[in-house]
């Protein structure tokens, strides 16, 4: 793991404290990393979205429903990995 040098503002670090203080995190280091995976999760689905709709208006016209859709897009979500198994489907 590489060392980096982070400035907070005092809200910031006022929240990041909380955060140790009620024992959700051990350090304040978990907190800045969990936020980044967090984040990179949600660019990739956010990615995965914006292809399936940019696949979608370049494609025809289908006879499918939206949930139809919808489910099917999840279900691949579910399979490749970007969107965790909830046991909706």
């Amino acid at each position: 793991m590489t060392k980096q040098s982070v400035n907070v503002t005092q809200p910031n670090d006022d929240w990041l404290n909380a955060k140790v203080a009620s024992k959700e995190y051990p350090n304040k280091t978990d907190i800045i990393n969990d936020l980044i995976r967090r984040e990179r999760e949600r660019e990739e689905k956010f990615k995965t979205l914006k292809a399936a709709i940019e696949k979608g208006l370049a494609s025809d016209i289908t006879d499918d429903s939206v949930l139809d859709i919808m489910q099917r897009v999840e279900k691949r979500m579910i399979e490749n990995g970007t969107l965790p198994d909830t046991g909706r489907s």
